[in-house]
């Protein structure tokens, strides 16, 4: 299903798993796809390789001027996707821009909680909110009964690290890794629960994945799987997510994880 996604939105996407999901899906032939491939600055060095991507695929990626930390490029990025979907609607959000200082109790700043909050909590909120009429559109245009990427979803990403059941093993292998990130992902699990039953009726689907450990600017140089793998994993997962799904936290493999 996210294979055949007509319509897919991607934050974060000029580096680590944002550019390698807009890779995949524009290398997976589906006719009429449209990839909107959002980043804060997409005239920056950083978003060189995402530039070059979107060449080499005219009509199909459309980079998006999107920072998360900003409502009113929210608002804006939401128009100028919306000028280009028409009546078609949004199929996939793929909620993915985050940031992740390393710290802990004694070493956090101030700005650095505020900043992360505002990016993984509070940015995908607003995010979800402003896009949320075009997935409604998608939802309800579809014609096709339950829930699924195809139809209309929102893939919030998240992280092993937010689960409280098992933060005692995960700190204890990590025990200065990013205390701020995991709370913050923690508060990100709830809202994508509450939003799950919230639009429920509306037929959109939202869905929590765990990319598994990668070797991105991110995750680091230690991690387990390359992003290719993770990505890979995730668009396989989010082939085969039903309401069955709606709510629920899931890795990269498909495997239900605890809260």
């Amino acid at each position: 299903m996210a294979g055949k996604v007509c319509n897919v939105l991607i934050t974060g996407a000029n580096r680590g798993l944002g550019l390698e999901m807009v890779k995949q899906l524009a290398e997976m032939p589906c006719p009429g796809r449209r990839i909107f491939a959002c980043c804060r600055d997409p005239n920056a060095p950083k978003a060189q390789s995402l530039q070059e991507l979107a060449k080499k695929h005219p009509g199909v990626i459309h980079v998006i001027r999107l920072d998360v930390a900003d409502l009113s490029s929210i608002q804006e990025s939401a128009k100028q996707v919306g000028s280009v979907l028409g009546k078609d609607g949004l199929n996939l959000l793929v909620n993915n821009a985050a940031m992740a200082p390393y710290d802990n109790t004694q070493t956090a700043k101030l700005k650095d909680l505020q900043d992360t909050f505002q990016t993984n909590v509070i940015g995908t909120m607003m995010v979800t909110k402003e896009f949320l009429p075009y997935l409604r559109e998608a939802a309800k245009s579809s014609g096709k009964p339950g829930m699924s990427c195809c139809k209309a979803a929102v893939i919030n990403i998240s992280t092993i690290l937010s689960s409280i059941t098992k933060a005692p093993e995960n700190i204890s292998l990590f025990p200065t890794l990013a205390l701020t990130y995991r709370v913050s992902k923690a508060g990100l699990n709830m809202l994508t629960v509450c939003q799950a039953q919230e639009f429920k009726a509306d037929g959109v689907l939202f869905t929590l994945l765990h990319p598994g450990w990668v070797r991105t600017d991110m995750g680091g140089a230690d991690g387990e799987i390359d992003a290719r793998e993770s990505v890979s994993g995730m668009l396989r997962v989010m082939d085969s997510l039903t309401e069955k799904h709606n709510g629920g936290f899931l890795d990269y493999k498909g495997q239900p994880l605890p809260w």
